[in-house]
């Protein structure tokens, strides 16, 4: 080109003339679209304010994420909307003669297709990923086996279009940029049928059910709330020391750490609205 390009600078604190790049990288997408990617090297960024919160992450498909504070993150849903123009154009590719230009404008425009959900759910997981580690210090989340999950073929997709490995893999080093701390706890701990107030441990919970009430002391739980309050009470007694979770008004929940099995407490879950 023989003239200067365009481009939007995001560092307002840094003047891009004095920028130094050790290496200078252009590269193109199917899409057709260019990228040039410059190698700086600069400071590691300072870390953030304390600001005393902890919270624990309760991940899940109709609602992307569920913290302990009670706030439910809604699933983004605009990588479907444009999964359906992908489809579109997919098939309209399909009918194309192979070699010819037709096919090779349709494939561009599934190529486009592709970056459009591939980037509106990269947005969607750093904006969220971004406020959880700007706003706490202490971030508890579940080691999900996301490879066991997807062999669920009714739910297969939907688990893939969460990212959940993406997800963690950004709060790990947005984490440890910016000096929060980020705790993982076993999968194998049952968050989601533990009472999060008196401990008691149910001997299972059907994934239709949202909302339960304890058989001990009554209290009615939202299941993910529950659950998320669990999660962060597992990673505070992990973070000490692997000791066992403690609650406010009783000592019987058990420890987040690997243990042998032990007998659940009989009890079915009283659904929301029955007796």
């Amino acid at each position: 080109m023989d003239t200067p390009l365009e481009v939007v600078w995001s560092w307002p604190e840094v003047d891009p003339a004095s920028v130094e790049p050790t290496s200078v990288t252009v590269s193109r997408e199917p899409c057709g679209r260019w990228y040039v990617s410059l190698a700086i090297e600069a400071p590691d960024p300072g870390q953030a304010p304390a600001t005393g919160a902890v919270v624990g992450v309760d991940l899940g498909i109709k609602d992307f994420a569920v913290t302990s504070d009670g706030e439910k993150i809604a699933n983004a849903r605009r990588p479907a909307k444009r999964e359906r123009n992908l489809t579109r154009y997919q098939r309209r590719m399909a009918r194309k003669r192979y070699g010819s230009n037709n096919r090779a404008k349709a494939r561009a425009k599934v190529a486009r297709a592709h970056r459009k959900v591939a980037a509106s759910r990269a947005d969607f997981l750093h904006k969220t990923s971004a406020r959880l580690v700007r706003d706490h210090d202490v971030i508890v989340i579940e080691d999900l086996n996301v490879k066991g999950m997807v062999r669920n073929r009714g739910l297969a997709k939907a688990i893939s279009d969460c990212a959940w490995g993406e997800f963690r893999r950004q709060l790990g080093y947005k984490a440890a940029r910016y000096g929060r701390h980020l705790i993982v706890i076993d999968r194998w701990y049952p968050s989601s049928k533990t009472c999060s107030t008196c401990g008691h441990l149910l001997t299972e919970l059907s994934l239709s059910t949202r909302a339960w009430c304890c058989p001990s002391c009554r209290t009615l739980h939202d299941r993910d709330i529950n659950a998320a309050k669990n999660i962060l009470a597992a990673g505070l007694a992990v973070s000490a020391c692997g000791g066992d979770v403690r609650h406010p008004r009783s000592p019987r929940a058990q420890s987040p750490l690997k243990q042998e099995p032990q007998p659940a407490r009989t009890g079915i879950p009283v659904l929301q609205g029955g007796e």
